[in-house]
């Protein structure tokens, strides 16, 4: 078997593994588990959400420069 297969057949033990102890654990520690999956994907979304805001201020900003050079390029032109 290739290395890619050996990979795939380790992640999916692990990821049985993973569950099957998810699935024994204590309803405590599976809040637990739940609440950190949670703020992962909270943490995550306000990350893109700033990448997003930033690369937005990034166009605004060339868009007002272009629009400046535009402008001194027309009155250089008169």
């Amino acid at each position: 078997m290739g290395n890619k297969t050996n990979g795939l057949l380790a992640l999916l033990g692990l990821g049985a593994l993973a569950w099957w102890k998810y699935k024994k654990s204590s309803p405590e520690d599976q809040q637990k588990v739940k609440d950190t999956i949670n703020n992962a994907k909270d943490n995550l979304t306000k990350f893109g959400n700033d990448i997003k805001d930033k690369a937005n201020q990034t166009v605004d900003q060339l868009k007002n420069k272009a629009d400046e050079l535009k402008s001194d390029a027309q009155q250089a032109a008169e």
